[in-house]
């Protein structure tokens, strides 16, 4: 093999294996489901979708916003879900204002930050 050629070949995958990081897109709220666990206390299990591509590209969070914009919580993801999509994550004892009444939830991965679908939802009374 010449060198340019394998110079050439080694620049090509490169490109590649960067370019399927990047495709993976931004990670996406699927879905919300809310349990109030007592006075201003609630439980959220989160479904997110997203094309887990090893550990440099995964859905690594979700976080909870109140209506201002604050984090009310946070979820981190350990590790990629490459053969489990959508998946599921639970956060308990979230501590949310009496006065808020909808909340609106998104996800992170290492690559695009925050960025995907997210969802408004509303609180139980």
């Amino acid at each position: 093999m010449t060198a340019p050629y394998l110079r050439f070949l080694l620049v090509f995958l490169s490109v590649l294996i960067s370019s399927h990081a990047v495709l993976a897109g931004p990670a996406d709220v699927v879905g919300v489901k809310v349990t109030k666990s007592g006075p201003g206390v609630y439980r959220f299990a989160v479904t997110l979708r997203h094309a887990d591509a090893g550990w440099q590209h995964y859905a690594d969070a979700w976080e909870i916003l109140g209506p201002d914009g604050a984090v009310l919580g946070t979820r981190e993801l350990a590790h990629p879900h490459e053969q489990e999509q959508p998946f599921t994550r639970s956060l308990s004892g979230v501590v949310i204002p009496t006065d808020v009444g909808k909340v609106r939830l998104r996800a992170h991965d290492k690559v695009h930050g925050f960025g995907g679908v997210e969802m408004m939802v509303d609180l139980p009374k």
